[in-house]
C-alpha cells in the first residue's frame, strides 16, 4: 500500500470520528435534530473526494448500525436507520459521493463549491423526507415543515463554511 492511500485511509478514520462527534452537537427541535453532522459530512466529501469521503461516511453509518452511540443524542443501533429519520442518515452517503466530486472546474472555485454542496444537500433532503413521509405517516406538507423548512438557514451557514473552510483545510492536510 502506498503512503498516499494509507494517509487518505488515516483521514477517513479522523472524518468517521469527527461526523460522530459533530452529531452530537445538536439542538433537539423535533423529530430530526440540528447537528453539525452535516458539516462534517460537506468536510468529508470535499477534503477526501466522492471515494474516501463515502468510505468515511459508510464507516459512521456502519458504527451506528451496529449499536455504536454516534448518532445524534449518543443512539445507535439498526432501528435508528429504520425509523423515521434513517433516511437522512443514509442520504449522508449520497451527499458525501456528491460533495467528493472530481469537477476541478466547480471545486477551485467558492461558488462552485456551494452549488455541489446544494445539490447534496438536496439529494440528502430528498432521500430523508421520502423515508420520513414513509415511515411516520404524515403528508408531505407536514413533512417539510418538520424536517426541511427548520433546517434551511443553518444549512446554508454550513455550506458557506465548508465552501471557506475547504481550501484552507486541503493546504493544511496536504491533500
Amino acid at each position: 500500500m502506498k503512503t498516499t492511500d494509507t494517509r487518505r485511509l488515516v483521514f477517513c478514520a479522523l472524518f468517521t470520528a469527527l461526523i460522530a462527534v459533530f452529531s452530537q452537537l445538536q439542538l433537539p427541535i423535533g423529530p430530526v435534530p440540528v447537528s453539525l453532522a452535516t458539516l462534517g459530512v460537506m468536510l468529508c466529501g470535499l477534503l477526501l473526494g466522492w471515494r474516501y469521503g463515502a468510505l468515511a461516511v459508510g464507516a459512521y453509518i456502519l458504527l451506528g448500525a451496529v449499536g455504536v452511540p454516534v448518532f445524534a443524542g449518543f443512539q445507535g443501533g439498526a432501528g435508528r436507520l429504520l425509523g423515521p429519520t434513517g433516511g437522512y442518515i443514509v442520504g449522508y452517503l449520497f451527499y458525501a459521493l456528491i460533495a467528493g466530486l472530481n469537477l476541478p472546474r466547480l471545486l477551485e472555485r467558492f461558488w462552485g463549491r456551494c452549488v455541489l454542496l446544494l445539490l447534496g444537500t438536496a439529494v440528502c433532503y430528498g432521500m430523508g423526507t421520502a423515508w420520513f413521509v414513509r415511515m411516520s405517516g404524515r403528508t408531505l406538507e407536514e413533512s417539510l415543515s418538520l424536517c426541511v423548512i427548520p433546517f434551511l438557514p443553518g444549512d446554508a451557514a454550513k455550506i458557506l463554511l465548508a465552501a471557506f473552510l475547504t481550501p484552507r483545510l486541503r493546504k493544511a492536510m496536504r491533500i
